[in-house]
Formats: structure tokens, sequence, C-alpha cells
């Protein structure tokens, strides 16, 4: 995987920092966006990986932007060359029940889980099938299956993007693109560390595994439907969440 380059949206969160590491320990180089790096400390960040001996680039975009989404994209190709794999990860909650819903929580969800996946996909798909080759990878989450209380926009946006997956393994199949989703269940991330306790071990008890999850379970998994011996892995939507949704 020496000459395959990966990108990661989103790549410093709980999930994407695992996703990094796991691509950068498989052989890719790899590339993360952020929206700002210095609010987001994303040097250190970086400095702590290569600490462990892992190498993640960075660029500066907003992904729910199209026009710096194109932007960013100019200065991957110029400065790392032909994205060969990508991994939607970047995403927000702005939770409220769908009745006392801000419409700013709505649209600030939506173009930054759902609309980015789109911004950030056109830049790439293109150039991959003139390569005859790409990987795309978007992470959704078992909301998306199931719906949750208070997460109207988060449900909608993450359901969307399995729709987009579909459409998207259908156009590029015989171009050699894959598109999958990973739908993880709830991971232990810093997001899920501010949870009220007693919510945390009622979200446990529903859990089959009776756990959460880990990042590099779903990083694993990632890696794995990366690889070039994937491709007849299309359109697929894995379940990594522990037996707390399971479909036929």
């Amino acid at each position: 995987m020496a000459n395959r380059v990966a990108l990661v949206t989103g790549g410093n969160g709980g999930i994407g920092t695992e996703i990094c590491r796991q691509l950068a320990a498989a052989g890719y180089r790899v590339v993360t966006t952020c929206f700002d790096a210095e609010k987001e400390n994303v040097a250190e960040w970086q400095k702590e990986l290569a600490a462990e001996g892992v190498q993640v680039d960075w660029v500066e975009c907003d992904v729910a932007d199209f026009d710096s989404c194109a932007e960013m994209a100019a200065e991957v190709a110029d400065k790392f060359g032909p994205v060969d794999v990508l991994v939607n990860a970047a995403g927000i909650t702005r939770d409220a029940f769908a009745h006392k819903m801000p419409q700013e929580n709505w649209d600030a969800v939506i173009r930054t889980n759902l609309d980015s996946v789109f911004n950030v996909t056109r830049q790439f798909v293109e150039t991959m099938r003139e390569r005859g080759f790409g990987r795309i990878i978007n992470i959704a989450s078992v909301n998306g299956q199931t719906g949750q209380f208070g997460q109207a926009n988060y449900s909608a946006a993450k359901a969307g993007m399995h729709g987009f997956t579909m459409a998207l393994a259908k156009e590029g199949a015989r171009k050699g693109i894959t598109a999958n989703t990973v739908s993880p269940g709830y991971i232990e991330t810093a997001m899920t560390a501010a949870i009220p306790e007693e919510v945390r071990n009622s979200i446990v008890a529903q859990v089959p595994a009776g756990r959460m999850g880990r990042p590099p379970e779903i990083a694993r998994t990632v890696v794995f439907l990366a690889a070039d011996e994937a491709e007849y892995i299309n359109g697929a939507n894995i379940p990594v969440n522990g037996g707390l949704f399971t479909s036929f």
C-alpha cells in the first residue's frame, strides 16, 4: 500500500484517529482534514502520533462547504498525489427532540454529516474512475438504521449516507471503485464519555456484547474494506455494534 493515498475527513476525532493510525500501519500515506487546525490543536495531535511512529498529514477544510472541499482537493493532489481511499468520518451532533429542534441544529448536522459526503466525494470520484481504482468508506451510525430519540437530524443524515453509498456503488463498480458504509454502535470515545453514567449504563445494558465498542474495532473494518482484495464488497452497510441491531 506504499503508493496508496488515504484521505480521512475528521481524522482527529476519537474514531478517526484510530482509522488514521491503522491505515498508516497498513502502509497508506494518510492525510486528514480539519476545520480549524489551531483550535483543534492538530499540530500537537500529529506530534503525538509521530511519537508512536505514525505519520499523518493534514489539510484545513470546511467539509460542509463545496468550494472549500474543491480547494482542499487541489492541495491534496499537489502535495500528496491522487487519493485512492476516501473515508468520510467527519460528523457532529446537535441533539433535540424534533418538536423542539431549532432549524440551525438541523441544518448544521445535515451539512456537516451528509452534505459533506457529497462535497468531498465529488472532488475525488472522477479521478478514481479515470484511474480504475477507488475505495470510498462512509462512517454512519447504528442510529441511522434504528433512529434515536432526540436525533432526528443525526439519524436522517446517517441514513442518507448509506443511500448515497448504495447509489455510488452501482455507479462505480465497473470502474474499480467500491463504496461501503460502516455503521458503528456506541463506541468508547470522548463523546460517549460525556454521557451521564446512568445513561451509559442503560445503553450498555441493551448491547448483547455487554460493553461499548472500541475505536480499533471500527478502524479494522475500514482497513479491511480499503484493501485491494475487497473489490467484490460493494454497496454494503457493515454493522459494528456488538449485536445491538441486526437485520436480515
